[in-house]
C-alpha cells in the first residue's frame, strides 16, 4: 500500500497515536520530506491533554517535519476566526474552546458539535485559503478501517472546498495495529495506551466520551472537571439554569460530587460517542 497522496492536501494531525501513525507512513512514502504542496497541520483547542502537545513537537522534531499548529481566534468576522500559534503560544487552559462558546451562547452536544467545526475543521480551512491560497485541496485524516461509520461518512456529498481521504482505512490498518505500531518506535505518546486507543485523548473531558470513562478522569486528577463546571454554569439554559453539555446524565458538577463521594452513578446509560471530526 502506498501512502503517497495527491497535493494539494492538508495531513490533519489530532495528536493522537493513529494520525500520528498516518503521518509516519505518508513521511516514509516520501523518503521523509513532503512536497511543497503538502502541509501537516495541528488544530489545538486548549483541552487537550499536555502530553499530547508535547507529543505533537516531539513527532515533528523527530522525524524533522514542519507541523503548523492553529487555533480558533474570537472575532466579528468569521472569515477572521483562526490563528497560527507554536508549542509555546498555544492554549492550555481552554481558551479558545471558552471564547467559541461565550460567542455562540450555547454548549456543543452530541447532536450539535459545533466545537469540532468551529476549533478544528475551520482553522484549518481558512489557514489554507488565506494563508496557502489554495481553492480546493484534500484533507487526509486518521480514520481506520477498524471505523467504518466514519470512513463511510467521508464520501457524502458535501459544499466544502476539499476531499477528505483515510489512507489508512485503506490500507486496512485497525488499532491493533496502531499499538504495535507505537511498540517499535523509539518514543510514544505519553498517556495510556488501550491497544492503540486512549481515553485521555482529544478534549480531557470531552462530552462525547462516557460517564464513567469521564469520572476516571476526573477522579485521576479532580481539578479537570474545574472548566467543565464553569461553562455548564456560564451557559444559561431556556429554564434558568445552568446549561448541560449532555442532557442524558448528569452535569460535570454532580459528576465531580459523585467521585467526591466516591459513588456509583446510578441508572445512566454509560454509552461514549466518539464518532467525530477528532481522531486518537
Amino acid at each position: 500500500m502506498s501512502y503517497r497522496i495527491s497535493g494539494p492536501a492538508i495531513i490533519s494531525f489530532s495528536g493522537g497515536r493513529t494520525s500520528g501513525m498516518m503521518l509516519y507512513r505518508i513521511l516514509e512514502s516520501y523518503k521523509g520530506k513532503l512536497p511543497d504542496d503538502i502541509h501537516v497541520v495541528f488544530a489545538n483547542t486548549g483541552k487537550e491533554m499536555s502530553q499530547t502537545l508535547d507529543f505533537v513537537r516531539e513527532c515533528g522534531e523527530r522525524w524533522n517535519v514542519p507541523i503548523t499548529w492553529v487555533e480558533y481566534a474570537d472575532h466579528d468576522d468569521p472569515q477572521q476566526r483562526w490563528k497560527i500559534v507554536d508549542y509555546d503560544s498555544a492554549s492550555r487552559h481552554g481558551e479558545p474552546f471558552a471564547a467559541m462558546i461565550a460567542r455562540k451562547k450555547m454548549l456543543p452536544n452530541p447532536v450539535m458539535r459545533m466545537c469540532t467545526g468551529s476549533l478544528k475543521i475551520l482553522p484549518k480551512k481558512l489557514f489554507a485559503q488565506q494563508f496557502l491560497g489554495w481553492n480546493a485541496w484534500d484533507v487526509v485524516i486518521g480514520f481506520r478501517a477498524d471505523e467504518q461509520r466514519r470512513v463511510a461518512r467521508l464520501s457524502a456529498p458535501h459544499r466544502e472546498p476539499y476531499d477528505r481521504v483515510a489512507p489508512l482505512a485503506k490500507a486496512g490498518i485497525t488499532a491493533s495495529d496502531v499499538s504495535a505500531f507505537w511498540q517499535a518506535q523509539p518514543f510514544d505518546l505519553r498517556l495510556p495506551n488501550n491497544n492503540g486507543r486512549t481515553m485521555h485523548g482529544n478534549c480531557d473531558l470531552c462530552f462525547l466520551k462516557g460517564a464513567n470513562q469521564i469520572m476516571s478522569l476526573i477522579r485521576e486528577c479532580p481539578t479537570r472537571a474545574d472548566w467543565w463546571m464553569k461553562q455548564e454554569t456560564r451557559i444559561i439554559s431556556k429554564g434558568g439554569h445552568g446549561g448541560l453539555f449532555r442532557k442524558d446524565r448528569p452535569s460535570y458538577e454532580r459528576m465531580y460530587q459523585i467521585v467526591e463521594e466516591q459513588a456509583e452513578l446510578p441508572g445512566i446509560d454509560d454509552n461514549a460517542i466518539m464518532d467525530c471530526e477528532c481522531t486518537d
